[in-house]
């Protein structure tokens, strides 16, 4: 069983530090999951409008049996929706899926926008193959973000995926300070000077991937041979002991399973030793796994405006 460790947002809204992922999961997997996270003590459950499964994220909710003014639910804006007279119609379709009245906490999941063409998620120039981007500026977004606020359909909001940059521009015309970035973090990609920053602003850090991902076939963190013998040295599986140092560190997590006993044993953190917390801390190759190439946008200004459409044109 959890620690069952809190941290508290800006908004003044408490947030369980483990949550249920729900990013990548096959259909007709997530409601089986949500309720087996639920009954095993999980207070908190990351959704998504473009995973695609809201609906199975609210059927299993239901099926749990657990109150909803019990459970932290989150869900993102998809890069479609940005216009401002978009918003509140995608947050709508995902509070009907979701089958609730209002959202813990809503998130803007890619600071990248889509021109909206009907029901595409990921329109695309017939003719160069390249994805169409609308140019909402981000401030117009948040600035309908806020608005549901203080509608009450939305208690906290925040964004995912943002660089320092990216934050500071928008803190420049917001009237409410994002309550978190949820972002890639695990001890091979700990972004250190982000880090801090987000913690001077008081904004909580969210981290998704805590155990690595395969999308791209390449090794994740959980199989690395280094962090198997250490967590063997903690008494934890390898899962338990990356789970334990994302809270440690001060950060929400977010890790993702379909399977039951997995979902049962992500839930098992513990506060590490000191010597294996610093141990962890010395992982950091700044590794990305998750990195949108094809969008045509340099995401975390790493790679260079040029390599991008390079990669997303497939000449590389």
């Amino acid at each position: 069983m959890s620690l069952g460790r809190k941290f508290m947002l800006n908004s003044g809204h408490e947030i369980p530090a483990v949550g249920l992922g729900t990013w990548l999961s096959k259909p007709n997997e997530v409601t089986a999951a949500v309720e087996a996270a639920l009954r095993a003590g999980y207070r908190h459950i990351d959704a998504a409008a473009i995973y695609e499964n809201e609906h199975e994220v609210g059927a299993g909710w239901k099926n749990s049996g657990v109150p909803r003014e019990e459970i932290f639910i989150t869900s993102k804006l998809w890069n479609t929706d940005h216009h401002p007279d978009h918003v509140e119609a995608a947050l709508d379709k995902t509070l009907k899926d979701l089958q609730t009245d209002y959202l813990d906490l809503y998130l803007i999941h890619w600071p990248v926008a889509f021109i909206k063409r009907g029901d595409e998620l990921f329109p695309k120039d017939s003719g160069t193959n390249m994805f169409l981007h609308s140019g909402v500026p981000m401030k117009d977004t948040w600035a309908a973000m806020e608005s549901l606020v203080s509608r009450g359909k939305v208690r906290s909001i925040g964004v995912s995926n943002f660089t320092i940059e990216k934050v500071e521009d928008l803190l420049n015309t917001a009237k409410i300070v994002p309550a978190v970035n949820q972002i890639e973090a695990h001890p091979w990609l700990q972004q250190p000077e982000l880090f801090q920053y987000l913690r001077s602003k008081d904004i909580l850090i969210e981290s998704y991937s805590p155990l690595g991902n395969n999308i791209y076939g390449h090794d994740r963190v959980i199989d690395d041979p280094a962090i198997q013998a250490l967590a063997k040295k903690a008494n934890l599986d390898a899962g338990q002991m990356l789970i334990s140092w994302a809270i440690q560190r001060g950060t929400v997590v977010l890790p993702k399973s379909v399977t039951a006993s997995r979902i049962v044993s992500n839930f098992k953190d513990a506060i590490l030793p000191e010597e294996i917390y610093q141990e962890l801390n010395k992982f950091d190759k700044h590794k990305r796994f998750n990195l949108p190439f094809d969008w045509g946008v340099d995401i975390f200004d790493e790679v260079g405006e040029a390599e991008i459409t390079r990669k997303g044109e497939g000449t590389c």
